[in-house]
């Protein structure tokens, strides 16, 4: 190591020495409030979601106060604990402004996520728990950010839509289930009233199905091969397609215990004969 080397390390050391020795006790009370202010923080968040439970607030609501509470304190603490460590504050919050202006332009999208979440959380057209159908896609709401909404299916797949995505479209809002839309075609000389009994009763041991909104069965069409029966209920999203299979397995062991026949297609063809 050379000699211009040697005092350059040196001058690094004494340097820190010195801070060491001007900044100890503030350094030790910066790090004091820091954990404060982390403890604080979650405890109060934990404070504000026990409170927003007693008065029976809204989930989404609860975490929003909580998060909110949380880091209004952390950032309290941190805005103590920079001075102590010599950190002048007033710049820093300066060039903070200056860089979010910036950063604001350059990520419009992520700030239109944000507000559309601060739409959602206060407007509240759905709360965890809710079925939700937006952009082609279903689930069930698990967890509400100000970024994006996560959802859950029967797959337990984590689906991910960002909150611009659902704030402005036509938004399907069905509580806990999902509407369950079935058919079935019988004979032209069938009983359709027996028919439609068969299959109500039936239903009522399908496992899934909503028991407190009534199953719609009705006459849907009149087919070329059959009078085709709609048959509409509401099935448990967590297991809707599994709860479809049953529904679908007790029409037809309805039909085949009441003795009426699902007709094929049939199709007449006539040979004409040439002269």
């Amino acid at each position: 190591m050379g000699q211009e080397e040697l005092e350059q390390v040196t001058n690094l050391y004494n340097m820190l020495v010195a801070y060491l020795v001007n900044y100890s006790f503030q350094i030790f009370g910066a790090v004091v409030v820091l954990i404060l202010g982390f403890f604080v923080g979650r405890r109060v968040s934990n404070l504000v979601l026990a409170l927003c439970a007693k008065k029976s607030l809204d989930i989404t609501l609860s975490r929003f106060f909580a998060n909110a509470a949380r880091i209004a304190i952390i950032t309290a603490a941190v805005l103590i604990a920079l001075p102590k460590l010599g950190i002048q504050v007033t710049p820093f919050i300066a060039a903070v402004g200056a860089l979010g202006l910036g950063a604001g332009l350059a990520v419009q999208g992520l700030l239109s996520n944000y507000g559309a979440g601060l739409s959602i959380i206060f407007n509240r057209p759905f709360v965890v728990g809710d079925t939700i159908r937006v952009e082609g896609v279903f689930g069930v709401v698990k967890e509400v950010h100000l970024a994006y909404t996560l959802l859950t299916n029967e797959d337990e797949e984590l689906i991910l839509i960002p909150n611009k995505h659902i704030l402005g479209e036509i938004l399907h809002n069905s509580q806990t289930d999902t509407i369950l839309e079935l058919s079935v075609g019988v004979a032209y000389d069938s009983d359709t009233d027996a028919a439609m009994a068969a299959i109500r009763n039936k239903f009522a041991s399908v496992e899934g199905l909503s028991k407190e909104r009534d199953i719609q069965i009705g006459i849907d069409e009149f087919g070329d091969s059959a009078i085709n029966i709609a048959v509409r209920c509401w099935a448990r999203t967590e297991r809707f397609h599994q709860t479809r299979f049953d529904a679908n397995q007790a029409i037809k062991d309805a039909l085949k215990e009441a003795n009426i026949a699902i007709p094929f297609p049939q199709r007449e063809v006539r040979m004409l004969s040439q002269v």
